[in-house]
């Protein structure tokens, strides 16, 4: 995505963040998303922790305890299961945001599996993910005050060079019961909401059409399991 003016820009193995200081949460996480990746083998290591990168500090375990909300994965852990320093990685504080836990364990964790299976389809997706963060104000938590998102959102784009295909998701924080096609929409309106721009390197014809519309029909929307 263009970058943020004010946020910082952190590289963490197989992801990149930008930080919002003030919302103590990231803007967005963007990272590829391939094949390999998703049939990795490793197991969670729920080292949740703060990242010692962010230069004015991220928030901490101590914000989430007892908030009643869970600490939300924006790249999940199971996305990063084929390197043991990847697998670490996805557990600093700054890839986490306060989601409800109806939410966390079950649309957005569908929706999770859902993209990996885009990727083992495709080969590769480029994947940027976060929360909403023009909507406030926030209820907030902990001694730093992170903010609770109301909403939430996903972007997935295929480019092999030739062809395109771009699909976007906004959720609100709360569990449903719908299937996950149907929080869909085009990237362009995710862009709208948030005010990122997240695929400015693809041709501009290229962009402008993957953003403008998508197609369900491209996009197979099983749950991805480990074969």
């Amino acid at each position: 995505p263009v970058p943020v003016p004010g946020e910082q820009i952190i590289r963490h193995t197989g992801y990149t963040l930008s930080y919002d200081e003030p919302y103590e949460v990231a803007s967005y996480v963007a990272y590829q998303l391939t094949k390999d990746e998703v049939n990795g083998g490793l197991n969670r290591t729920d080292d949740f922790r703060a990242d010692p990168m962010v230069a004015t500090g991220s928030a901490t375990l101590n914000d989430y305890k007892g908030s009643g909300y869970d600490r939300g994965h924006l790249i999940p852990a199971a996305d990063q299961k084929w390197s043991t320093e990847a697998m670490s990685d996805s557990f600093y504080m700054s890839n986490m945001t306060p989601q409800v836990g109806s939410f966390n364990r079950g649309i957005w964790g569908s929706l999770e599996a859902v993209v990996r299976t885009f990727a083992n389809d495709n080969g590769a997706v480029y994947v940027v993910t976060g929360p909403v963060l023009t909507d406030g104000p926030y209820k907030t938590i902990g001694k730093n005050k992170v903010a609770v998102p109301k909403r939430f959102y996903k972007v997935v784009l295929f480019y092999d060079g030739k062809t395109a295909k771009a699909i976007g998701f906004l959720l609100p924080n709360e569990g449903s019961n719908k299937p996950v096609e149907t929080f869909a929409v085009p990237v362009d309106e995710v862009e709208q909401v948030t005010g990122l721009d997240f695929y400015p390197a693809l041709p501009d014809n290229i962009e402008e059409s993957v953003e403008a519309s998508f197609d369900p029909s491209a996009w197979d929307w099983k749950e991805f399991t480990p074969g």
